[in-house]
């Protein structure tokens, strides 16, 4: 067989499945990149991560036959426009290679430790994305630009803004706790204190990271809790951005207002979330601890519930996201394959009604388009087959 089985299962629950897919691969990232200390569900990272990229590619599989390249898609756009036409691609082992050897020789000149940590991990992602990207065949481009593209924005969103701090304070080995200061411990901060929870936002003594102090009102004594970088929430936030562009990226052909609107909306929720996890978590502490616990209630929604709080406002935006908005089944139907009445109703390229009084053609796997759009794009975005004049079928056909 060509296709995966049970494609038919695929058509039918495809957003369910993309749901699934997204929050595996999210939660398998942030299990291996973002450690909960304390815990025991480290070592499940990798084959959460592997179940997310399985259920990924089960979704976007089409029925009935192997898949063609995802052409048409922004991803390919972009890395196309990045890779002047693609003739760059088969640098990207060697660009890959020298990624690797740049992370471990900072590590030896510049860190003070040689050990591996999350900024390493990230970066060698990547450096093994670019490695493999030439090597994985043209039938599953949509996957691979997907891993690419969430490996290379990991590097964007956790990686060079630290090393770029790092070189502004002149201190390659500091922790830098920016975030933690400008977009986390404020906001934390001023919303505890509106849902009645007194505290004081200050710079705490040998530590670069703002500190939070509150009285529980089991325990008596003032309680500080330090935001650093690791504690911030800052890897699930990236991890969550970088999933979510690369997605939107391999799923749809166009940018339009509406997309844009998706990718705010996307990171506003992210934001929100990690800062709904460190209310939580201080909230916990304040209502639950007591001379008994010792903080302990604290420390364990640190290490599970704040997790599994940023996890479940993320499958609450993306089941409401995928539940009201179209997603682009790319190079996924099979010819001869129903269309609803929805897809029929709009050009497959630009998405605006097909209406009489616009010229509109038939691809030869069914999609529907405006005559001039698909000159415009060259090929079908659905299936990603060129367009010919002579093949497209007029739209009653």
């Amino acid at each position: 067989m060509a296709f995966l089985p049970g494609s038919g299962i695929a058509a039918k629950h495809r957003k369910v499945l993309l749901l699934v897919a997204l929050l595996a691969t999210f939660a398998g990232a942030d299990l291996l990149l973002n450690r909960p200390k304390g815990s025991g569900l480290t070592w499940i990272g990798l084959p959460v991560l592997a179940l997310g990229a399985f259920l990924f590619a089960w979704a976007v599989w089409p029925q009935g036959r192997a898949p063609a390249a995802a052409e048409g898609s922004l991803a390919s756009a972009l890395l196309r426009r990045a890779t002047w036409g693609g003739r760059l691609i088969p640098f990207f082992p060697a660009l890959g290679i020298v990624v690797i050897v740049a992370d471990l020789a900072y590590n030896v000149a510049l860190s003070a430790t040689p050990a591996l940590l999350t900024e390493d991990t990230i970066v060698l992602l990547a450096g093994a994305a670019l490695i493999l990207y030439g090597f994985v065949p043209a039938r599953y481009a949509r996957e691979r630009d997907f891993v690419l593209l969430f490996a290379l924005g990991l590097v964007a969103i956790l990686v060079l803004p630290l090393m770029a701090a790092r070189a502004f304070v002149g201190d390659f080995d500091a922790s830098v706790d920016v975030y933690s200061w400008a977009a986390l411990a404020p906001q934390t901060s001023g919303i505890l204190s509106l849902l009645g929870v007194s505290n004081t936002l200050h710079p705490v003594a040998g530590s670069t990271a703002p500190g939070i102090t509150f009285v529980p009102q089991n325990l008596g004594i003032p309680v500080t809790v330090v935001i650093t970088t690791a504690c911030s929430g800052i890897y699930s936030f990236g991890i969550f951005a970088s999933a979510f562009v690369a997605f939107v990226l391999t799923e749809y052909g166009r940018p339009t207002r509406r997309l844009w609107a998706l990718l705010g909306l996307g990171f506003l929720a992210s934001y929100v979330a990690n800062v709904l996890r460190m209310v939580v978590i201080v909230l916990v502490g304040y209502y639950t601890d007591s001379n008994q616990t010792d903080l302990q209630n604290m420390l364990v929604a640190h290490s599970y519930a704040g997790w599994l709080i940023f996890l479940g406002w993320v499958a609450l935006f993306w089941g409401i996201l995928l539940r009201f908005l179209p997603v682009e089944k790319g190079a996924g139907t099979a010819p001869g394959a129903k269309e609803t009445k929805r897809r029929e109703a709009g050009c497959g390229v630009c998405g605006e009604a097909l209406t009489p009084a616009v010229p509109a053609v038939r691809c030869g796997c069914r999609a529907m388009h405006h005559r001039a759009c698909l000159e415009k794009e060259g090929r079908c975005p659905r299936c990603g087959a060129p367009w010919s004049r002579e093949k497209a079928a007029p739209a009653g056909s």
